[in-house]
């Protein structure tokens, strides 16, 4: 019993022992020298933005920027040379706003099975990816994920809905985290 009660002493000795005592933080406060100055403060004035927290010249109708989506043939997944210039305008955007950030959805109609479709949609979206990127936007802005045939833009089981469906969307998200995803 008594070696029970010394290892008890002892413990609590270490650890008392272990403890320190707080510092202040009232120590002498530091001197603020306040000279007279010449310089001016521009105002800065924030670029419009709409309801989702982006400028405006991504989401006006009559911009080049608000066209959002990259459709292919079927079964395909080359960038095909009339979505280029697209493709391009939105390398020039984030080149000059390397804030900004994208997220490539790869999407494919209907038919097939959904592993296929998984594949061919990310294969869709890393060729919008490397287009960007050979534009010279750097690789932590763009981001590529596949949404198979989970997110159609159309769901009538026709030819002109299937070709709707078989694109690579760009969903933009600003500096500040704000945006479509």
């Amino acid at each position: 019993m008594n070696k029970l009660l010394v290892s008890l002493f002892a413990a609590a000795a270490l650890l008392a022992g272990c403890t320190s005592t707080p510092t202040s933080d009232q120590g002498p406060a530091a001197q603020v020298e306040t000279r007279g100055s010449d310089t001016t403060v521009a105002k800065v004035v924030p670029e419009p933005v709409d309801g989702s927290g982006l400028p405006r010249e991504l989401t006006d109708p009559k911009s080049v920027l608000s066209r959002r989506s990259i459709y292919f043939d079927l079964d395909k997944y080359d960038v095909k040379d009339e979505y280029k210039d697209l493709v391009a305008a939105h390398a020039k955007f984030l080149n000059a706003n390397r804030g900004f950030k994208v997220l490539l959805q790869g999407n494919t109609d209907e038919r097939g099975s959904s592993e296929y479709n998984l594949s061919l949609g990310q294969k869709r979206a890393d060729a919008v990816r490397k287009s960007l990127t050979l534009l010279g936007v750097k690789e932590e802005q763009v981001e590529s994920v596949s949404l198979g045939k989970e997110k159609p833009s159309c769901t009538d089981s026709t030819e002109d809905c299937w070709a709707k469906n078989r694109r690579a969307d760009i969903l933009y998200k600003g500096p500040t985290g704000k945006g479509e995803f």
